[in-house]
């Protein structure tokens, strides 16, 4: 697999004519509506095992080696009709293998909602060793309001995705509530009701596991959520049920903020199987306009996460989704969420050229709307999904979660298998 970046005057033939494939592959691979409307800067994934390389002055065989860190002896073997190795003639075609180093296998959850489309379902479940479905809402006296998800389970264990149940403290009609987390963290009658409400639906249901994702606890609540995820490990691991949370991405121990204090790194590293660490929002709704999810600020959280959870128990949070916010940024002022696929078709329509910044490793471009507003689009593609996948090696994490899986981005999908096999448990 080659990620190329496409040049002005580039086509899907002239691309495919460079890479001795079909145009038709590009267009599939790379999911594009109108094959003959690139975008500059754009991002493709070419579905090559080798790359035709035109010699030009003063190159050999050592020197392409080294250029393409492809080791020697490869390049020979993949070019028996050259009978002098150390003589290249300018416009000789050599072709070079990409190697496929050995390949570490990794867990890969994604989070779905229960309206999740079958052919989005089908298509995503090979890259998946966990489904999360999103999810039971915990009410005040631990009862569950609760979702149409039995379609999703049984497709999913038909591809040996285990299905996880999610569990918030989202309110009914609301969103995440740090009141309802704490009517539920105090009373102990009302969380025996909660365990015993969550085994009747595991075992109803056929969940191979529970992610707890509780957040915006207040931080005067925060030993008690410890006490709280004690009780459900104690009374769900003995079954042979998986345990997963979800936590903020905490750069230290001690940070401030109600999404923060109450989310115990130590612990949740001690009594969980896997924790999801939610590495994205940086770049959000009613924030300032940024990547989604730039690798400098990942790193710096997976810096801190590493030395307070085995890091084998670590799924990085990777977004599937961007932002497009209006200029001049108005505090308070919403961006509007946008598909990976939706910014490039966007970037077409309205002419804009995507860029790449180097510092968070993220696409991005800007453009004036009909009624003369600019704006700035923060994405992902290949580029800066394949860079923030190599933090997965760099930290020795267990794996990767992704939010959400609803729509279907096989860039995604291509990058993550090129660098990773995924584990299947069932």
């Amino acid at each position: 697999m080659v990620i190329y970046t496409v040049q002005p005057g580039d086509s899907v033939y002239a691309i495919s004519q460079r890479y001795n494939t079909s145009p038709q592959d590009i267009i599939l691979q790379n999911q594009l509506e109108n094959p003959d409307r690139l975008v500059v800067g754009q991002a493709l994934v070419i579905p090559i095992d080798t790359i035709r390389h035109v010699v030009t002055a003063g190159q050999s065989l050592y020197s392409l080696s080294r250029g393409y860190g492809v080791p020697l002896n490869q390049i020979i073997q993949a070019n028996p009709d050259i009978a002098n190795p150390n003589m290249l003639q300018i416009g000789q075609v050599v072709n070079i293998p990409i190697t496929e180093v050995d390949k570490r296998t990794i867990d890969v959850n994604g989070y779905a909602f229960p309206n999740i489309s079958d052919i989005t379902l089908r298509s995503t479940l090979p890259y998946l060793t966990f489904i999360s479905i999103f999810s039971y809402q915990v009410r005040a006296d631990g009862s569950l309001v609760t979702i149409d998800d039995q379609r999703v389970i049984d497709t999913a264990r038909q591809y040996n995705v285990a299905p996880m149940m999610v569990i918030t403290n989202i309110l009914e009609g609301g969103s995440f509530d740090s009141d309802l987390a704490s009517t539920i963290l105090s009373s102990q009658e009302v969380q025996n009701n909660l365990i015993q409400n969550i085994l009747n639906t595991l075992q109803a249901k056929n969940y191979s596991g529970l992610d707890i994702d509780f957040e915006y606890i207040y931080p005067s609540d925060r030993e008690l959520y410890n006490a709280f995820l004690g009780r459900v490990v104690g009374a769900l691991r003995p079954l042979g049920y998986i345990i997963t949370t979800a936590l903020a991405p905490k750069t230290s121990a001690d940070q401030q903020g109600l999404l923060y204090e109450a989310h115990d790194y130590p612990v949740h590293g001690r009594l969980a199987d896997h924790v999801i660490i939610m590495t994205y929002e940086w770049g959000y709704t009613f924030g300032p306009p940024m990547a989604v999810s730039p690798i400098n600020e990942v790193a710096r959280v997976l810096n801190y996460a590493v030395t307070a959870i085995p890091p084998e128990k670590i799924l990085m949070g990777m977004p599937n989704y961007g932002y497009d916010w209006t200029l001049p940024y108005t505090p308070g002022t919403a961006a509007r969420t946008v598909t990976n696929l939706g910014a490039v078709n966007l970037a077409a329509d309205v002419g804009a050229r995507i860029q790449y910044n180097t510092t968070s490793q993220a696409p991005f471009f800007t453009y004036y709307d009909a009624n003369g507003r600019r704006h700035i689009v923060w994405f992902d593609d290949a580029r800066s999904i394949n860079a923030r996948l190599g933090l997965v090696n760099r930290f020795g994490l267990g794996g990767v979660s992704y939010w959400t899986i609803n729509t279907f981005f096989n860039q995604q999908w291509l990058v993550l298998a090129s660098m990773y096999n995924i584990n299947k448990i069932l």
